[in-house]
């Protein structure tokens, strides 16, 4: 048979220069079965209740502040080193329609850890819902992809490069889920330090969770212990604040937790 052949998309180009820099890092993935029932019970009893996808990043912030491993990142210039950074920058994939298409679009949140679940539940909404060209990453990006490939990839080395630019421009770690969809990701990609996500909850909390990380900036242990503290977090500090919601009277805006990609 004869097929036609499709002109790639910006956002199409997009993912390609992503995934041609996140091919060679070398990634390995550490999981753990999470019990989040004391998280579920204090989201459960609000009446707005905040997404999983709000909960999730808030917990990791908070992980990562406390964390130092979790805030660096393998640069090649002016020579391979580690670069660490002061606070977070969370990276967070959005799946939007764009000229006729569903595509992947990120946006960055500046230090997590410093904001409310409430705050933290506006951006990603605003992310989801404002036409693709107000929003400024995404305008960006899709401005870039449009570039010669030999521009466009130069200017991604440079960003993932030098360690104040690539914090800036990329993130510190990146969120990536479709727990909504009811599937998950085993091997997402990422040029980013860390990437994590998470399967579907069940009723009484039960998750499966993993983080993906760079074995060039961590070893196994690390993200082990972590992902054990992650729990803790999830339970302890975020549990609290989503308790808290309705005694300050501000409930969080509810991202639709399924539409990150």
């Amino acid at each position: 048979m004869r097929g036609r052949a499709l002109k790639l998309s910006a956002a199409r180009r997009l993912v390609g220069d992503l995934m041609r820099f996140s091919i060679g890092v070398p990634r390995v993935t550490v999981q753990r079965q999470m019990d989040l029932g004391a998280l579920q019970k204090a989201r459960l009893a609000q009446p707005s209740r905040p997404s999983w996808t709000v909960l999730f990043l808030k917990g990791y912030a908070l992980l990562s502040k406390e964390t130092p491993e979790f805030r660096r990142a393998y640069v090649k210039f002016p020579r391979p080193q580690l670069y660490e950074y002061p606070g977070s920058v969370a990276s967070i994939a959005h799946e939007r329609e764009h000229e006729g298409e569903r595509v992947v679009l990120l946006t960055t949140i500046k230090t997590p850890e410093h904001r409310s679940i409430g705050e933290l539940g506006a951006l990603i909404q605003s992310a989801r819902s404002r036409p693709v060209m107000e929003i400024k990453q995404f305008r960006r990006a899709l401005k870039l992809a449009r570039a010669p490939a030999p521009i466009r990839w130069l200017l991604m080395w440079l960003g993932l490069n030098i360690g104040r630019q690539r914090g800036r421009h990329f993130g510190t770690f990146q969120l990536s889920v479709y727990s909504g969809l009811g599937a998950e990701s085993l091997n997402p990609l990422t040029p980013l330090t860390t990437i994590f996500n998470y399967g579907p909850i069940s009723e009484d909390g039960l998750v499966t969770v993993r983080i993906h990380y760079d074995h060039r900036v961590m070893d196994g242990a690390n993200v082990a212990r972590a992902l054990e503290r992650f729990e803790k977090i999830l339970n302890g500090e975020v549990a609290d604040e989503v308790a808290g919601l309705s005694e300050r009277g501000a409930a969080p805006n509810a991202a639709a937790s399924g539409s990150a990609a």
